[in-house]
């Protein structure tokens, strides 16, 4: 599976940005995908996940409620509605998908938000 992410960018503080990873090769094999985030020093973490088949979303408890993880099956491609963003949401995002017990990655795509 190959992962193109886009969407990124640089938002005031309060604003929106939506991102998108389309998904090519194995996606019939998809079993979820998900996007993390990572700064400079710190660990890559957990952003929010979304099951392929039933839509089941999961979130990280920094996210809820302004984080929004969708699907588009047809288009095989997941978006992260992100909404008030917070200068602390700054990070370069990776979105992930699952497939079996193999994990796949895009490349990163930076997240920019100015107080």
């Amino acid at each position: 599976v190959q992962l193109q992410a886009s969407g990124g960018g640089l938002v005031q503080a309060g604003g929106s940005l939506r991102l998108s990873c389309a998904a090519s090769g194995r996606t019939d094999s998809i079993y979820g995908m998900g996007w993390f985030r990572q700064t400079p020093g710190k660990e890559r973490e957990f952003v929010a996940q979304i099951s392929w088949s039933g839509g089941s979303a999961y979130y990280s408890d920094s996210v809820k409620g302004r984080f929004t993880i969708s699907r588009d099956n047809a288009k095989n491609t997941v978006y992260l509605q992100m909404n008030s963003l917070k200068p602390e949401d700054t990070a370069v995002y990776y979105c992930a998908a699952q497939l079996g017990s193999d994990d796949y990655w895009g490349q990163g795509t930076q997240v920019t938000v100015s107080s």
